[in-house]
């Protein structure tokens, strides 16, 4: 398992303590800033992870920004990204194991570390389901198909 993270300024130091969460687990992967606390558009990082992901290169991504609803938002416009925004554990279980999500959004603003650490370990330990929910992941392939994404 690869995953992949990025931050807008916001969600900077969250996003650090995932990463560094991530390798102590022995988990690969990758950091694609940024580094300063510079303002910077989220737009920007959610493209680039959600992009990666959707190409194959990594398993998962994760996103951090203040509230991680502009994250959630910009990384559902890439085609075969399907981003949820999590606040709870149970919410990102569900997110993985009935709508095969594969990319997490989070806000440091609104979970502290400690829940943030919990929430990105359920969204990684948890597989999809399939079965019923497989019907409903390619209804949502094919609303992209549909909208010419």
């Amino acid at each position: 398992m690869k995953l992949v993270l990025a931050s807008d300024h916001a969600g900077i130091q969250l996003r650090a303590e995932l990463v560094e969460h991530l390798r102590a687990r022995g988990i690969t992967c990758e950091d694609l800033g940024p580094q300063a606390p510079t303002s910077v558009d989220y737009p920007d990082f959610a493209e680039r992870v959600a992009a990666a992901v959707a190409r194959g290169d990594f398993t998962l991504g994760v996103l951090v920004c203040g509230t991680g609803i502009g994250m959630c938002i910009t990384a559902n416009k890439v085609r075969g990204v399907r981003a949820a925004l999590c606040s709870t554990e149970f919410e990102s279980r569900m997110s993985r194991a009935h709508n095969d999500a594969n990319v997490l959004c989070l806000g440091q603003r609104v979970v502290g570390a400690g829940l943030a650490r919990g929430i990105l370990d359920a969204f990684v330990d948890t597989a999809f389901e399939g079965g019923r929910h497989a019907q409903r992941v390619e209804k949502i392939r094919l609303v992209e198909d549909r909208s010419g994404r």
